[in-house]
């Protein structure tokens, strides 16, 4: 059976993908793994596009694969176009959903906005509770800082080029939801329309969150996308 990894979201962890993973057990071997500093796995050093970019490639070695598919949620379609870019040949084919592209300044200041741990904890104590546990043994603000110092960073350049982009010479699926508030469907199209191999698909009342994703409609676009 074909390989497929699952990359989690910013300030999410590989468990968070263990519902979807099931779903397509029968059609592929599929892996997830929890980038540096999530899901209780300690970070040396700070979080960022290529440290988890190395994490993946690491997990791949370890493994002994070589080529494979790639499903990104958020932050891991990211993280899986810039492997690709970077390490050409590794992965054969990527669907991305609710990937942020678009970063400057003014996009990462109210994206880090909504990352502060104190309001959180006074206003959503339940979403609190949520990143505690997913994160434990590490501490949930500690993620939050980390990753808000990680946005500034792409609001400040450290993102994907478009010349990066025009390298990756496999399939792309562009995933984004219609109800999505945090990605848009312009920088999702023009992300797409870069890609030498890129489409874009508009999820029907697709949320950005991945709890509120229909599965059973996700699994079968993987299903169709990366049977190539």
């Amino acid at each position: 059976m074909k390989d497929l990894i699952l990359l989690h979201g910013a300030i999410g962890a590989g468990s968070q993908l263990k519902p979807l993973a099931e779903l397509l057990s029968l059609q592929f071997n599929v892996h997830t793994l929890n980038f540096e500093g999530h899901g209780g796995r300690p970070i040396n050093g700070v979080y960022s596009i290529d440290r988890f970019v190395s994490n993946l490639i690491d997990f791949l070695d370890e493994i002994e694969l070589k080529n494979v598919s790639v499903f990104g949620y958020s932050m891991g379609g990211y993280v899986a176009l810039k492997a690709a870019a970077l390490h050409p040949g590794r992965i054969d084919s990527i669907v991305t959903l609710g990937t942020k592209f678009q970063w400057d300044t003014e996009t990462a200041s109210k994206e880090v906005h909504m990352l502060d741990p104190e309001k959180i904890e006074e206003k959503v104590p339940r979403f609190a509770q949520q990143l505690q546990l997913l994160h434990a043994p590490l501490d949930w603000k500690d993620v939050l800082k980390g990753t808000a110092e990680m946005m500034r960073d792409l609001g400040n350049g450290a993102g994907l080029t478009d010349a990066e982009l025009a390298s990756v010479h496999i399939p792309v699926l562009i995933g984004i939801g219609e109800q999505d508030q945090m990605v848009s469907i312009e920088e999702s199209k023009r992300v797409a329309d870069l890609l030498p191999q890129g489409n874009m698909m508009v999820f029907e009342n697709f949320q950005h969150p991945i709890d509120k994703v229909d599965l059973q409609v996700l699994r079968m676009v993987l299903l169709s996308s990366l049977f190539l």
